[in-house]
């Protein structure tokens, strides 16, 4: 059984773990080196109420995190986010992202922000498909847009809109 629950700086050090091996393995974020823990710390405690950050846990371990990010420091885009999600790669394929996903979409909608973002390596085609499933729509493509591995990869823009004009 898997609980989302509100994420503490308890967690941090598996949060960074599971974000390392993205960065070492994926292309699901565009860092090339594994960051530290005293950074992490820094974008941790940046968050508070407004941008939450979430854990999955099971049997006492975290095996997943989602976080609301700021969209961009210019205030017009203060009711805008952007959503990222990482699953520990042991438990990929279980229903734990499509977990992570609804429940802080769900959280950013009560929240009163307005849309969010989400960027998504090409590729990744089990993410969009999550996205799609809970209403968010491609709205483009951004071609070549990170270099990793060797490779420029394009970046998907998705996004859900709470309260439509």
């Amino acid at each position: 059984m898997v609980n989302i629950r509100p994420a503490t700086i308890a967690d941090l050090h598996s949060i960074t773990e599971i974000y390392n091996e993205a960065i070492l393995n994926t292309a699901a974020t565009f860092y090339y080196e594994p960051l530290s823990y005293e950074s992490q710390a820094t974008w941790f405690n940046w968050h508070g109420n407004k941008y939450p950050i979430i854990v999955a846990e099971s049997n006492g371990a975290v095996v997943g995190w989602a976080a609301l990010n700021k969209f961009s420091d210019r205030q017009g885009y203060d009711h805008t986010g952007e959503i990222s999600f990482y699953v520990h790669h042991e438990w990929r394929g279980k229903g734990i992202g499509s977990d992570l996903l609804q429940m802080l979409t769900l959280e950013s909608e009560e929240a009163g922000f307005h849309t969010i973002i989400s960027r998504i390596s090409d590729g990744n085609d089990v993410s969009i498909h999550l996205h799609e499933k809970l209403g968010y729509k491609l709205i483009g493509t951004m071609k070549e847009a990170g270099l990793k591995f060797d490779k420029w990869w394009d970046v998907h823009l998705l996004q859900i809109v709470f309260k439509p004009e």
